[in-house]
């Protein structure tokens, strides 16, 4: 058994992007004992902050993921740094960024499914085309973002390399609360895996984020959610019980189309 957090962070047009981070920081320290904390989507600059993606572009090794890495190593716990927008040499990307406990990068994913309904992300940024899981001591990782939850051959993609916890960082507004609530449920349980959301809440550029990050188990069953304001989700989980629960259950080898979608 292990703890994690996820950082439901409400972002406002308000506060500035140093007054975030440090906002975040501070929240980083009210998950001491977690060993997996989860930051959600483009949370630095906001989502539909897009006049700004490219002024808040960072590298990888930017001042943002330096000091959530600095944190890592101060918690001794892995952090899905959210999303970022990525400046690198082929452009910009949306891109997760997963920590090790010593402060190192050992995962990102950029997102491969850019959303492109009431959004200019699909027109400022560029696709990842990479399937992302990493072995930790906590488990096989899948990474994804977002819009890739209504995307299902991604996370059997990732169970076919040996995902067994699906991240999910994420920017979701109202009004697809439904959907949201849906697919949390649906990707675990379908894929015999856990699943940890985070999703921003607040309200960006008029557009409110509906919140609701939720800890999902391989049976599809909420072990915690919250609502639509601020605040730290917190579970306990078992990852023996995704071995456990393939075993009992076996749809996974009874798949017939197997490395064909």
């Amino acid at each position: 058994m292990y703890k994690v957090a996820s950082l439901q962070v409400a972002i406002t047009d308000q506060e500035t992007r140093a007054e975030r981070l440090t906002r975040v920081e501070n929240l980083l320290d009210q998950c001491a004992g977690a060993r997996l904390i989860l930051l959600p989507e483009i949370w630095h600059v906001g989502y539909f902050s897009f006049e700004d993606y490219e002024a808040g572009s960072e590298t990888l090794t930017g001042a943002t993921i330096s000091r959530i890495a600095a944190k890592a190593k101060q918690h001794n716990a892995y952090i899905l740094a959210g999303s970022m927008v990525e400046k690198a040499a082929e452009g910009l990307f949306n891109t997760s960024v997963l920590l090790n406990p010593k402060g190192e990068v050992i995962a990102s994913y950029r997102k491969i499914h850019l959303f492109g309904y009431n959004s200019a992300e699909k027109e400022l940024l560029r696709p990842g085309f990479h399937v992302v899981t990493v072995e930790t001591e906590l488990g096989v990782l899948g990474l994804s973002t977002c819009y890739d939850l209504r995307f299902p051959e991604l996370f059997r993609s990732m169970v076919d390399k040996g995902a067994e916890v699906f991240l999910v960082c994420s920017a979701w507004p109202y009004p697809r609360v439904e959907h949201w609530v849906a697919l949390n449920q649906v990707r675990a349980f379908e894929n015999q895996c856990f699943l940890i959301s985070s999703n921003c809440a607040g309200v960006n550029r008029g557009r409110p984020f509906m919140g609701r990050s939720s800890v999902v188990d391989p049976w599809g069953t909420v072990l915690a959610t919250a609502g639509d304001r601020e605040c730290i989700v917190k579970a306990e989980i078992d990852i023996s019980q995704v071995a456990a629960a393939r075993r009992e259950f076996p749809p996974l080898q009874d798949r017939m189309l197997k490395g064909q979608g």
